[in-house]
């Protein structure tokens, strides 16, 4: 959902990384789920976008076997 919302608002991943103090890389891993945000970083995108968390990233259940 982030790589949409940045997207609808025209937002250059590369100024926004800056923005919230990340590498541009660890956004990109972020935004295309490739990797989980630590929670300091998921605040500080939240803070930035004016959004809380559950409009940006929606909890997936785990999955259960057996």
């Amino acid at each position: 959902m982030l790589k949409v919302i940045l997207a609808q608002e025209s937002i250059k991943h590369g100024e926004f990384a800056k923005r919230i103090n990340i590498s541009p890389g660890t956004l990109s891993a972020i935004v295309n789920d490739k990797q989980l945000p630590s929670f300091n970083v998921a605040y500080a995108i939240c803070e930035e976008l004016g959004m809380p968390i559950n409009e940006i990233w929606i909890k997936k259940e785990p999955t259960q076997s057996g």
